[in-house]
């Protein structure tokens, strides 16, 4: 199991957001390019990075900060943010990304997600956000009536690469992770799941770490470790010596 942080891009700074919400953030920084940087020379094993104004906007608003990341870092990195056609998977794998992580389309347009898969095997992730067991769409801005594990059989038959579930109570909030409905969501699927939300301490990576015999294969944090209440590098050495090392699931 790897955790990974989290890099999100607002205004073309390094953000973090308080449950999605777009009047919540905090700037720790006005280069997102050197905390990338940072996390990698710390020892992350890959990077999350998120376009927030894409996100909420609709469409790649921070393609030049993304294309200098990736050319300057060698990481496997997986991204996500206002990806809503073809067009823009294939623009964003063509710089180098390892995945690109599909959320709202894999609602309103499932054709385009099934056809991404298609097209570009083992590079397409899915994004479930989720409120109480209700999916959040639109940069969280709207709840659907719709199950997660509604979904996750669908994105198997498809030959999605992962699922990253946000329980987006927990995110931004550094309150500990939704144990229950992460586990709920992983026992649901044969698709490795990647947690994320509300991870603030050592002790929740420790917490969470044991729901890899349900099918969790990493965790994302961004809060945590840009404020310090987790220190990046004692939990990654901390994961390699108490999980299993899983191969070929982020390659």
């Amino acid at each position: 199991m790897i955790i990974i942080p989290a890099v999100d891009i607002k205004g073309g700074r390094c953000v973090r957001l308080r449950e999605g919400r777009a009047d919540a953030e905090t700037v720790f920084s006005d280069r997102p390019q050197d905390m990338a940087r940072q996390w990698i020379q710390q020892g992350a094993e890959r990077l999350h990075i998120i376009d927030l104004d894409g996100a909420f906007e609709k469409g790649p608003r921070n393609s030049s900060i993304i294309k200098e990341i990736v050319k300057t870092i060698p990481t496997p990195i997986q991204l996500g943010g206002g990806i809503r056609d073809l067009k823009i998977v294939e623009q964003y794998l063509a710089l180098g990304l390892a995945q690109v992580i599909i959320g709202t389309a894999a609602l309103k347009d499932p054709s385009m997600v099934q056809e991404a898969c298609r097209l570009f095997p083992d590079q397409i992730m899915v994004s479930l956000d989720a409120r109480d067991n209700r999916i959040a769409i639109e940069g969280w801005t709207e709840l659907s009536e719709i199950d997660p594990i509604d979904l996750v059989k669908t994105y198997e038959d498809w030959g999605v690469k992962a699922i990253i579930f946000t329980d987006i109570s927990r995110d931004g909030t550094q309150q500990g992770p939704s144990i229950s409905s992460t586990r709920r969501l992983a026992q649901a699927t044969r698709l490795p799941v990647i947690a994320a939300g509300g991870i603030a301490t050592l002790a929740d990576v420790q917490n969470l770490a044991p729901l890899g015999a349900d099918g969790l294969a990493g965790m994302i944090t961004g809060r945590a470790i840009y404020s310090g209440s987790l220190r990046l590098t004692e939990a990654i050495d901390w994961l390699k010596k108490n999980t299993p090392q899983q191969t070929g699931i982020f390659s």
